[in-house]
């Protein structure tokens, strides 16, 4: 578990769980990329056709591991090649004995001893929220805000990628638009909340703790200006995002 991550792809394909990519049919070219990147317990059997067959990484948020677990035949028994990184708060992390979701992992990793498990160490976290600082002008903790593991994941994909091709991202202003098409926020939960209202109502709180999922797009919009990230399903070009205060060099050291 402590381990720094050694791994290089020319090409990554970053799935999202987004409804976006639903009958969309992208399976197959995403499966071509030399690495899949997929997030939290986001299923792909039953859904090859439009999401891959294909995970080299899973980044996995500390509120996730339960389903994670609940999904093991699927998503840690039958993945010796896919290397899983599971992020949280240092209070859950903590390996003095007291961090649960830590606890957790190093039992997973007792139990299933070829399973490749990494954690996001404290330092890297806070590196993190400086980047989220200096993208956004905003600070994390007092404007109680949540980096959602989209955040993670990009940032991470940055760092081990050449080229990442997202699927399933909509544009920074795609909810703002009232014609948005109503899609479920997980493909794999069509029932479940829309999308759209899921990141309007998070965007909006200020009361608890909540992902920033529009202000995290307009980062990866910038970001996608200047690096080789391209965005499909929906297939769209930052060229017309309004700059925060992103520097469009992202990449962070360490493990």
């Amino acid at each position: 578990l402590l381990t720094p991550l050694k791994m290089h792809c020319n090409t990554c394909s970053l799935v999202t769980s987004s409804g976006q990519l639903t009958g969309s049919k992208r399976g197959e070219e995403i499966d071509q990329s030399e690495c899949v990147i997929r997030m939290n317990d986001a299923p792909v059997a039953g859904y090859q056709r439009d999401v891959g067959r294909r995970t080299s990484l899973r980044v996995i948020a500390h509120s996730s591991l339960q389903r994670v677990l609940r999904s093991r035949q699927e998503l840690l028994n039958s993945s010796q090649d896919t290397v899983f990184i599971f992020w949280g708060p240092s209070s859950c992390m903590r390996r003095d004995g007291k961090g649960q979701v830590y606890n957790n992992l190093r039992l997973v990793n007792q139990l299933l001893p070829k399973l490749q498990v990494y954690v996001i160490s404290r330092i890297k976290m806070l590196k993190f929220d400086e980047l989220f600082k200096k993208e956004t002008g905003i600070d994390r903790k007092s404007s109680n805000s949540w980096l959602s593991t989209g955040w993670f994941t990009m940032a991470i994909a940055l760092e081990l990628c050449d080229r990442i091709n997202v699927y399933g991202m909509v544009p920074p202003d795609f909810c703002r638009s009232s014609t948005h098409p109503s899609v479920p926020y997980h493909y794999y939960e069509p029932s479940g909340p829309d999308e759209c209202s899921m990141y309007l109502s998070h965007e909006r709180s200020r009361r608890g703790s909540h992902h920033r999922f529009i202000t995290e797009k307009t980062v990866f919009a910038n970001w996608a200006r200047t690096l080789d990230v391209h965005f499909y399903q929906p297939d769209w070009k930052p060229s017309d995002v309004i700059s925060t205060n992103s520097s469009h060099n992202p990449v962070l050291s360490g493990s």
